[in-house]
């Protein structure tokens, strides 16, 4: 029989494990991810679930939602329960020698390229050197959502959408537009950023916001111009590659174009024309107590990443 962390009968479950369970469940998107992250069947997270709002009394997720929808008991019930499971690793990490070796569970979430071509191997590095430390790395396309916090670092490229975490610089970054050589033989280079605005632009569909509102200037003087085109995507990957291939011109950050401009498969366009920051941060709970596992991890990512940007020119060169 299926069980959840060796949850055992309902009677067994201890009320930690229901506060584990259900923040698994509102970190997610649908009930099929929940279950993939616990590590059993959809029917028993469901049934798990269903015996959650009966001892509660109370209704915790929306049934028949295309996605996953709290009502606003399960809202107040995650939000509550996070900070009660915060508490508990806060005074465990604070019980534990500081000498000791790193343990527990460290959750890092970022955006899909940077996870995949940075994220990734230095946390792999991490728990190399960290053996009783065990790491989830969950990437995504979607914006960052602070209410429903189910991690313990976030690799954020750009402004942080939330002030009430604490963020820390890993490296900087901006958004270029570039486009292959063959496609500015064939259409010419824009001159000023309005002509962008009779341009093929693909566009790239992440996080939240106007995507086809390109921006450029500093903050202080910003600008703006509106892009059409008949590709978007929200795998960046995608984009970059149908810009190789002459499609169009794309605005990506410079961490993942720079090998592209070093070899010359790509070329940027309006070099004269500024864009703004969109630095690469590190963003964790604003805690008093912050985990010496999400310190130390934190630390290794500001020393690393600009070690890995400045030796790769940002993405892997194959495509």
């Amino acid at each position: 029989m299926e069980s959840i962390q060796g949850g055992g009968a309902e009677e067994g479950r201890s009320s930690m494990d229901d506060l584990w369970f259900f923040q698994v469940v509102a970190s997610n998107e649908t009930l099929t991810a929940a279950s993939r992250e616990l590590g059993c069947s959809l029917s028993v997270v469901s049934k798990r679930l269903t015996a959650l709002e009966r001892r509660l009394g109370a209704r915790l997720v929306r049934r028949g939602a295309r996605r996953l929808a709290l009502t606003s008991e399960g809202r107040r019930y995650a939000a509550r329960t996070q900070g009660i499971l915060d508490q508990l690793r806060e005074l465990e990490d604070s019980l534990a020698d500081r000498s000791a070796a790193l343990r527990g569970t460290l959750v890092v979430e970022s955006t899909i390229g940077l996870g995949r071509a940075h994220v990734a191997p230095l946390l792999g590095e991490f728990v190399a050197d960290h053996p009783q430390l065990h790491a989830q790395l969950h990437t995504s396309g979607l914006p960052l959502r602070p209410h429903r916090r189910a991690f313990d670092v976030a690799v954020h490229v750009g402004a942080p959408p939330d002030s009430s975490l604490r963020m820390r610089r890993l490296a900087a970054n901006r958004r270029v537009p570039c486009a292959a050589p063959s496609y500015l033989a064939e259409r010419g280079a824009p001159a000023v950023i309005e002509d962008l605005a009779a341009h093929d632009c693909i566009v790239l569909r992440e996080n939240e916001g106007d995507f086809a509102l390109w921006r450029f200037g500093e903050a202080s003087q910003p600008r703006h111009v509106r892009v059409h085109g008949h590709l978007s995507s929200n795998d960046g990957d995608v984009v970059t590659d149908w810009a190789l291939r002459g499609r169009g011109v794309i605005m990506r950050s410079e961490w993942h174009v720079a090998p592209y401009l070093d070899r010359g498969e790509l070329v940027r366009v309006l070099p004269h024309v500024s864009t703004p920051a969109a630095d690469i941060y590190a963003l964790y709970g604003n805690d008093e107590h912050v985990p010496h596992r999400v310190s130390r991890f934190i630390d290794h990512l500001a020393s690393g990443l600009p070690r890995r940007l400045s030796e790769t020119g940002g993405a892997p060169s194959s495509r």
